[in-house]
């Protein structure tokens, strides 16, 4: 039997460019690798998700994960209700009223029913049983989201019990998931309800972490056990905005600079490009060139996505190639 090597893996937000996450993931699952705990945002929350689920006792083949990424149809991600249906003034309207395009509603099936299959349904059965962590942290899963009634980032289901006064264990993955890719004004936000009875507003956590690279540090200051890989696939801001959130483009039908376009794509991608720049971010990153994909491209060719997940795949073998855990731990740690 081969000999795996475990590993906590960070994976970042991007839409559709997710694809390319799952490239770079089957790499290093063919490499040996075995992810003892996921974080993500977003794109990343999606697949995070379903790597943490199979990695509890290897349930998914690296074969198999690949399969899974080629075969969905991308394009039911896309379900507007009746007003934003619309053509052009619809999803205007969904943007001004500060709801969203899509609900979502076909997203958190997809993930529910992956995650079923896998026999995980609530954060219970991500469990972890490890006490070098903190309580509240003994899970294979953790997820960004931005709660907009409160103004602050949430990592659930870390924080379930801190804020919201719920059982983390009680809540449902797929809902949290849902929650992280809640892109403004693109997918319906989701409504958490404390015991206390407020009711939360919950958006994309890229608007705040979109790639939580250290959330699955060490808080003792002892050497990692394992070594920490992330993977971003946000491209440097081209020259139209649309071009990484087009469905913002009919905002055009109401004159004047598109500010609100503008301000998302910086919240999306500009705190990513300084993180990045940070060396001891950078040592243990796999980035992935997704320039050519758009966030919202869910009308994504075959050819396209092959050649989106090849992208991830040889970005995380280069990466391989060079890392040196011993060299990352004595400049970093």
């Amino acid at each position: 039997m081969a000999v795996t090597k475990p590993l906590d893996l960070v994976l970042a937000g991007g839409g559709v460019k997710g694809i390319g996450l799952v490239g770079a993931v089957v790499k290093l699952m063919e490499a040996g690798y075995r992810a003892r705990r996921v974080a993500g945002s977003s794109a990343g929350s999606i697949v995070g998700a379903i790597v943490a689920a199979a990695a509890r006792d290897d349930r998914l083949t690296p074969d198999q994960v690949r399969e899974l990424a080629l075969s969905i149809d991308y394009r039911k991600f896309l379900d507007p209700g009746p007003v934003e249906s619309v053509p052009l003034l619809g999803p205007a309207w969904a943007i001004l009223q500060g709801s969203g395009i899509y609900r979502g509603d076909y997203a958190h099936r997809f993930i529910a029913d992956q995650l079923r299959s896998l026999g995980v349904t609530t954060f219970a059965d991500l469990r972890l049983d490890d006490d070098e962590l903190p309580e509240e942290r003994r899970y294979r899963l953790v997820v960004t989201a931005a709660d907009v009634t409160t103004g602050q980032l949430v990592r659930l289901p870390w924080d379930y019990r801190r804020i919201y006064g719920l059982d983390p264990d009680r809540q449902p993955v797929a809902d949290a998931v849902r929650a992280s890719m809640s892109i403004p004004f693109i997918f319906r936000p989701v409504t958490l309800t404390s015991t206390a009875g407020l009711a939360s507003t919950l958006v994309d956590g890229g608007l705040l972490s979109n790639y939580p690279i250290d959330s699955l540090d060490r808080q003792d200051g002892k050497l990692p056990r394992w070594p920490t890989f992330g993977v971003t696939l946000l491209p440097n801001l081209p020259e139209g905005n649309d071009r990484v959130i087009p469905a913002l483009a009919p905002l055009g039908l109401f004159g004047g600079p598109h500010l609100l376009e503008q301000v998302i794509t910086t919240v999306l991608v500009g705190r990513d490009q300084a993180y990045l720049n940070q060396p001891w971010v950078s040592t243990r990153t796999i980035r992935v060139d997704s320039t050519e994909v758009g966030v919202l491209d869910f009308d994504i060719s075959r050819q396209e996505v092959d050649a989106l997940y090849a992208k991830g795949y040889q970005a995380a073998g280069a990466f391989l190639s060079t890392w040196d855990e011993q060299a990352y731990l004595t400049r970093f740690r």
